[in-house]
This record gives structure tokens, sequence and C-alpha cells, in this order.
């Protein structure tokens, strides 16, 4: 029963990869190619990981069929060659992950879908923020980091002056772009911070603090990411900005957020754990 049934699921799942290799393959590319969207390759590996601890919960002889599954693998399907006709990327990129849900819960039932809940709601984290959504965010967000790296350069002694997204140096100038806004350090932080969440099986208070604060270390690390950048930038020039440095950035500010998160994660259970002591 159960061979016939990890014989099915592969099946199925060789055909959902098929189907949707286009997808994947603009993803890849996504994550390729843009740092910011580099913690993109580590959600189905998380995903995987806690797939292959949960699959010893399965009952494979009380296995089922969802009609309501079904509904949710057409509909789906539907619009995704619609969204993917029309160019929509992210609509599409949202029902690949809806219709692999779809097809799970009609072929194996609610229970494997209930089980499996969290690694497959957590492969949302690998779509990148869309850039309509990105370009709305991010301009505020910028303006944050020049005005607060603009005073943190100048603790340094070093002269600057800010203007909008773009900090003027002496010798050179640096722009806040985009990608350096911080959202989508946000995005990778807040998704962690979920990691640990569901890692603190006991204690509400706990995994409140581990969520909301994943937002105000991102905009940390970032502010130091653009801090760094302007300082280098002043003493070897804006090329520092565009070059090598710049590219590997955005994964220095994901390790710095995994580091602080593990090190608040480990302090809020150890407190806990005395608490449950005492």
């Amino acid at each position: 029963m159960e061979k016939s049934m990890l014989v099915k699921l592969a099946i199925l799942l060789l055909l959902w990869c098929l189907l949707f290799s286009p997808v994947m393959l603009e993803l890849w590319s996504d994550w390729m190619n843009h740092s910011d969207n580099s913690h993109g390759f580590l959600v189905p590996l998380i995903s995987i990981y806690f797939i292959l601890e949960k699959r010893k919960k399965i009952q494979f002889n009380t296995l089922s069929s969802s009609i309501l599954g079904l509904i949710v693998l057409i509909i789906s399907l539907l619009v995704y060659v619609i969204s993917f006709a029309g160019d929509i990327a992210f609509i599409s990129r949202i029902m690949m992950l809806v219709s692999l849900i779809g097809m799970l819960l009609y072929n194996f039932g609610k229970d494997v879908v209930k089980t499996f809940a969290f690694p497959l709601l957590f492969l949302f984290f690998m779509i990148p923020v869309p850039v309509s959504l990105l370009e709305r965010i991010s301009i505020p967000l910028q303006l944050f980091a020049s005005i607060v790296s603009t005073q943190l350069i100048q603790l340094f002694s070093i002269p600057v002056y800010q203007e909008g997204n773009v900090l003027y140096f002496a010798q050179t100038q640096l722009e806040v772009a985009q990608a350096c806004s911080g959202l989508r350090s946000i995005v990778a932080l807040t998704m962690l911070s979920v990691i640990f969440v569901y890692l603190t099986r006991k204690g509400v208070a706990r995994k409140i603090i581990l969520l909301t604060s994943a937002i105000p270390i991102a905009l940390l690390a970032n502010i130091m990411r653009v801090t760094g950048t302007g300082i280098l930038a002043h003493l070897y020039g804006s090329v520092v900005a565009r070059g090598f440095l710049h590219e590997i950035s955005g994964l220095v500010v994901f390790v710095f957020g995994f580091l602080v998160l593990s090190l608040e994660f480990s302090l809020l259970n150890k407190i806990g754990t005395k608490k449950i002591n005492s």
C-alpha cells in the first residue's frame, strides 16, 4: 500500500513539475540574478526537510480523496493558464503552489494536507515580492534607510549630504536603490522567524516576539548594509557600491538576520525552560 502510494505521488509530482516548468525556470532565474531573492533556494529544501520529518505520521491505510481538492486544482490550473498567457508572473507562481495543495488534497485527502500544512504553506516564501508592491513600499523604506545611514556615517566624521535617496560625499555619490530598501530582507527574515515560531512548541508570547522581531531586525541589518556601503564608497569610490561587495551584501544581511534570530530563539527558549523548571 505504502509503495504504491509513493509511486503515485512520484508520478503526480513529475507531471506537476513538467506542467509548471516555465514558472520554475523563471523562479530559478530570479534567485540566481537577484541577491535579495537568493533565500528562495533554501525554501524548497527546508520544506522537504519538514516533510520528511513528518512522513511517519501518515497512515497509508486511512488515505482518502477530497472533491474540494479537485475543485481547487481545476480553478488553480485555469487561473494559471490565464495569468501565464497574460504574463502575470506573481499569480502564475501562486497558482503553481495552490495547484500542488489541490492535487495532494484530491489524491490523498485532507489528513495528508493537514499533516504537511506547514511545509506546504512555507513554500510560498520562495516567491519573490511582486514588482508592483515592491515599488509602492520601497520608496519610504529607501528614504528611511538613507536618513538613518547618513546620520550614522556622519558619526565617523565623514562629510555626507543626503537628498532623497541619494547620499553625496566629497568625491562620489551613492544612490540607495530599490534593492537596498530592505523590503526583501523583511520577507527573508520573516521567513526565518516563521521557522523559529514553528519550532517553538509552547509559549504564545515567545512566538509573538519571534515573529514581530523580524521587521526591526531586517531594518537594522539593511541600515548597516547601506551605512557600510556608504563608508566604503567614501574610501574607495562608487565602484564599490556597484561591485562584488554590493552583490553579496544581500546574503550578508540574511546571514546577520539568521544569527540574531537564532540567538533570540535560544534565549527565549532558555527563559521558557527556566520558568517551567521553577
